[in-house]
């Protein structure tokens, strides 16, 4: 894979970021625009633990999808206090994600604010995301294609990003939103995934504090180099073929995907996988 590091900027303009940024839909991490935030100083595992760990959070790893799983459905719980625990003591790969902090945690939400960066985010849906050390996620887009940007906190996290421009490379699974779950992104088998050699993406790794802009409908890899956690706020896709798709995704590609596996089951999920090795090779020529 040809993966260029993402451009970085301590601080930027609302002008600058449309014009240099947003318009080209190009990443960037932005590395110092939220040191006003009381965030900054106090969001740390162990503030977590203070102030959420009563609540019951949901859990995943990194095992293959099996047609018995429900949408996003949590492979264990735990009290956030325990798990917090297991973050600081040991490496694991369970994770937490699309945790609604206005939801679970509303004091949180003095801690942060929405800014003004030529994109009206949503006020309802700030996600967070936990993992523990070498956890990490499949290469997937967001259903929505949206603008997303990603504050990291507590540590290193790496990332990868491709556009949807790069999806011929990618050995994309059909009527799903990730790759091929047997890649491992950070170092990839390029004799078993040919295609990937002609990949162009980007690359980073975030640390405390630091903000990724992710253009609409970017493919994302994202591993933890140490315990940590970040929160997405998300603003909606503008260009019409990426509203169209979210569309499509939300409305017809989830549905239709579970009516599939009811259907034919555990055939099902391994037929797609075949499906994204086969297109893929056989489109790329490798």
């Amino acid at each position: 894979m040809k993966l260029a590091d993402i451009p970085r900027v301590k601080h930027i303009t609302k002008d600058n970021f449309i014009n240099d940024y947003l318009k080209p839909q190009k990443p960037v991490v932005l590395e110092r625009v939220i040191e006003d935030w009381p965030a900054y100083n106090k969001w740390s595992l162990d503030y977590i633990k203070e102030v959420a760990g009563d609540i019951t959070v949901p859990l995943y790893d990194d095992r293959p999808v099996q047609h018995k799983d429900g949408f996003n459905e949590p492979h264990a719980k735990m009290k956030m206090a325990a798990y917090v625990d297991l973050l600081k003591k040991e490496p694991t790969k369970y994770r937490i994600f699309l945790w609604n902090i206005l939801k679970e945690v509303p004091v949180l939400q003095k801690d942060y604010r929405f800014p003004d960066f030529g994109l009206k985010l949503l006020k309802g849906v700030p996600m967070m995301f936990f993992g523990g050390r070498d956890s990490y996620t499949f290469m997937h887009y967001d259903i929505d294609l949206a603008n997303i940007f990603h504050f990291h906190f507590n540590g290193e996290k790496e990332v990868i990003l491709f556009p949807q421009s790069e999806t011929e490379n990618l050995y994309k699974v059909p009527h799903s939103l990730i790759t091929h779950e047997s890649i491992d992104f950070s170092n990839p088998d390029y004799v078993k995934w040919p295609a990937l050699k002609n990949a162009n993406g980007f690359k980073t790794t975030l640390s405390h504090g630091e903000v990724l802009y992710m253009p609409e409908g970017y493919w994302h890899y994202m591993k933890y180099n140490t315990p940590g956690f970040s929160m997405s706020l998300r603003g909606l896709a503008r260009n019409p073929k990426n509203l169209a798709k979210a569309s499509y995704n939300i409305l017809i590609m989830r549905y239709y995907d579970v009516l599939m596996r009811k259907l034919k089951g555990q055939d099902w999920i391994d037929w797609k996988n075949r499906e994204a090795i086969s297109r893929t090779n056989k489109n790329q020529k490798v």
